[in-house]
This record gives structure tokens, C-alpha cells and sequence, in this order.
């Protein structure tokens, strides 16, 4: 919030002193969506998650048919038999709950690091496209960040870093 209020004060400067004050707005997901490289980075993603998913699916599976042939035998165990196979369930669901987690923590590492060099370009398409055209400023319109700029003011400029990408 301190920085949006520095901003507006040191446009309301700019203003003052009579500069020129070029301000771009752009949509950061439309741009975003609309790149080679993070439709790639999605797929890759998806079928990580796929595998990832057959692979829980799986050891659930496992799970569920050894818990059902314990209940089915529970009465005619031994208690050390009994305890044992008690024991074994109460194992291989700790393990599946922290494969789970684990899966979950590397998909989004996988995600971070893959969408890292994806939005570095997109940053610096933005920033050549300040430069470029002679933006003062380029506002990210997403998630409520601007809610209003005059039209006369203000430039949509999506196209021109889309064009910046390709």
C-alpha cells in the first residue's frame, strides 16, 4: 500500500512539474495465458499431475484391498498376527499421507521453477515495451490492482507486449 501511495505522489509531482506522464495498463494473466512457453509449462505440468495422481490412486488401491483382507481375517488372526497386520496398515498409511504431501510440495516446486523463466520474459517485455514506446508506467489491471484509469490518460498496451513475446 506504500508504494501505491508513493507512486500517486510522485506522479502528482510529475504532473506538477509539467513532464509528460505515458501510463500502459495491461491484463498480466491474459498475457500470460497467451504465451508459447506457459501453455508448454501447463502440459508439462498436467502430466506431471497425472502421474503424480495414478501413482496416489494406486497406493490407495493397495491400501484399501489389504485393509479389506484384514477385516475380512481380523477374527481368525492370532493377537500377534493381529497386532502385526495392525501394525502394517497403521505403516502404509503414513507412508501414503507423506507421499501425498511430498507430491504436493514437489508439484509446486516443479510449478515455481518452471514458470520462473516464463515470467522473466514477460517482465522483460514489459520493460522493453516501457522503454520502447516511452511508458512511464505499465499497471497490471488483474485481481482488482487498478480499478480506475481515465481512458484519455492511459494506454492498453496487452498487444504491444504480446507482440513484444512472439
Amino acid at each position: 500500500m506504500k508504494k501505491i501511495i508513493i507512486l500517486f505522489f510522485s506522479l502528482l509531482l510529475s504532473f506538477s512539474a509539467g513532464a509528460q506522464v505515458k501510463i500502459g495498463l495491461f491484463s498480466y494473466e491474459q498475457v500470460l495465458s497467451s504465451m508459447q512457453d506457459y501453455q508448454t509449462v501447463q502440459s508439462n505440468l498436467a502430466n506431471l499431475k497425472s502421474q503424480y495422481a495414478a501413482e496416489t490412486q494406486r497406493v490407495e488401491d493397495e491400501f484399501n484391498k489389504k485393509y479389506e483382507e484384514f477385516l475380512d481375517g481380523q477374527r481368525d488372526f492370532a493377537p500377534t498376527i493381529l497386532q502385526k497386520r495392525q501394525s502394517e496398515l497403521q505403516e502404509l498409511m503414513m507412508k501414503n499421507i507423506s507421499f501425498k504431501r511430498e507430491a504436493e510440495r514437489l508439484l509446486r516446486q516443479a510449478e515455481q521453477e518452471a514458470m520462473a523463466p516464463v515470467k522473466a520474459r514477460l517482465a522483460a517485455a514489459v520493460r522493453a515495451v516501457g522503454e520502447a514506446y516511452g511508458f512511464t508506467l505499465i499497471l497490471n489491471t488483474d485481481g482488482d490492482n487498478v480499478q480506475y484509469v481515465d481512458a484519455a490518460m492511459a494506454e492498453d498496451v496487452s498487444t504491444l507486449i504480446q507482440s513484444k513475446l512472439k
